[in-house]
């Protein structure tokens, strides 16, 4: 399977801590988690490629103008603030999103990162574009013939929203993957396995009836994002039936996740997609730090054929969460080649 990953770009970005109960604690994204997963997709047989520079347009239609903008300058002008942190990190939020847009960029802050997992060093923005431009990478690959592609994105990206950071992302990997595809292929499938609801992909594809977003992840009344992932939240608009939510009950191991899955593949096999992409994050691992479910090795395997021997069209696999734990290169690798051998390599 070809690969993408800039990894010295994409290891560049690394604000050592985040604000988490209240506190500040050490970062678990951390660059190391490129090589674990670099080792894991090289054993299940995956050559790596360098992506290309894909400037700005597949990244801006997906997020807005200013959001962009805002990434790109925000360290800059928050170094400028006398006796501020060294990360940009929000502590102010305005009350709803038709509030004003400030000029200074701490209220900025608050309003384009909705909490403090996502602090903005020096090397965040260019570690992001690169990391977005695997994504369109991959998909280059597949709308140029191949079956599947696998982008190693760091940082990750479905919890960002169009003009929104969260819990460690900054860009949209999976979305910009999947507006890219749209190049090629008009209807699109997202399904997201990470242990966290994709509330950024849930929030840009909404009203879009074109692309048909799936999450399978911890429930969220007690757990991160906490405001989205319900199973109430079906589209609205045109979009109303095309996004699906299945939230699994914290400690949930193989079996409920697959037969979560089982519901999911049904679903997406109903909407009949051109093309899928794969929100493949590897953190509702049993040994994750962030125990949330408990999913085993051998179950990402099970997971992987279940997806490749049901959902035939061509695939782009982009990296969410799974953090850093002794198993992170076998769960990846248990992953990919199960997907693989499904789908007959």
């Amino acid at each position: 399977m070809k690969a993408f990953l800039a990894e010295a770009e994409q290891a560049a970005h690394y604000p050592a801590h985040f604000l988490v109960n209240g506190v500040m604690a050490e970062n678990p994204e951390k660059p190391e988690r490129i090589a674990r997963l670099r080792a894991g997709a090289e054993a299940a047989g995956c050559v790596f490629a360098v992506p290309r520079e894909h400037g700005i347009e597949p990244i801006a239609a997906v997020h807005t103008a200013a959001y962009l903008v805002f990434l790109e300058r925000a360290h800059e002008r928050w170094a400028r603030i006398e006796g501020a942190s060294e990360a940009v990190t929000p502590n102010i939020h305005p009350p709803h999103r038709n509030a004003g847009y400030p000029d200074s960029v701490v209220a900025q802050a608050g309003f384009h990162m909705s909490d403090a997992s996502c602090p903005i060093g020096a090397e965040t923005w260019q570690s992001a574009l690169w990391s977005a431009w695997s994504a369109v990478e991959a998909a280059d690959a597949v709308l140029g013939g191949e079956r599947q592609a696998y982008a190693l994105c760091r940082p990750p990206g479905h919890h960002a929203g169009p003009d929104l950071a969260g819990g460690f992302c900054y860009l949209n990997n999976a979305a910009i993957a999947a507006r890219r595809l749209q190049g090629r292929f008009a209807r699109i499938a997202i399904l997201d396995v990470d242990l966290h609801h994709g509330n950024g992909t849930q929030d840009i594809f909404y009203p879009d009836q074109s692309v048909f977003t799936v999450s399978i992840h911890a429930d969220p009344a007690r757990f991160y994002p906490f405001f989205w992932g319900y199973a109430g939240e079906r589209g609205e608009g045109a979009g109303i039936g095309f996004n699906l939510n299945l939230p699994l009950t914290r400690g949930a191991g193989d079996e409920a996740f697959l037969a979560a899955l089982a519901t999911a593949i049904a679903a997406v096999e109903a909407f009949a997609p051109d093309a899928l992409v794969i929100a493949l994050g590897l953190d509702a691992f049993e040994g994750d730090p962030f125990a949330g479910l408990a999913v085993t090795t051998p179950g990402y395997g099970r997971i992987a054929r279940a997806i490749g021997e049901r959902l035939g069209v061509p695939a782009v696999l982009v990296q969410e969460g799974g953090y850093l734990c002794d198993a992170l290169s076998d769960n990846l690798a248990a992953f990919l080649t199960g997907f693989a051998e499904a789908r007959g390599r």
